[in-house]
């Protein structure tokens, strides 16, 4: 039960960064109300970091900003790392 629950959670979280990704670089073309960086980097933080790197490089949206070009992988790295950990039970 616990594992289908864990890949619900991811799916919907990764495309939910996945649309804040899109939804932010529509507005920054209005000229319109931004969504916070932290709220970007929080939703990686979570578990969207597969989301907001996929909608990062395909909207062409933070890809100047070391805080998302490197962030956001960074965490990724982590994520992994630590599921890995859990996974093997270290």
């Amino acid at each position: 039960m616990f594992p289908q629950l864990l890949i619900i959670y991811l799916v919907l979280v990764n495309a939910a960064a996945f649309l804040l990704m899109l939804a932010d670089k529509l507005k920054a073309k209005k000229g319109a109300w931004r969504i916070p960086e932290r709220t970007l980097i929080g939703i990686a933080v979570i578990g969207g970091s597969i989301g907001a790197i996929t909608g990062m490089n395909l909207f062409r949206h933070k890809t100047r900003h070391l805080k998302f070009s490197i962030g956001l992988p960074v965490i990724l790295a982590v994520q992994v790392v630590l599921g890995l950990l859990v996974y093997l039970h270290v």
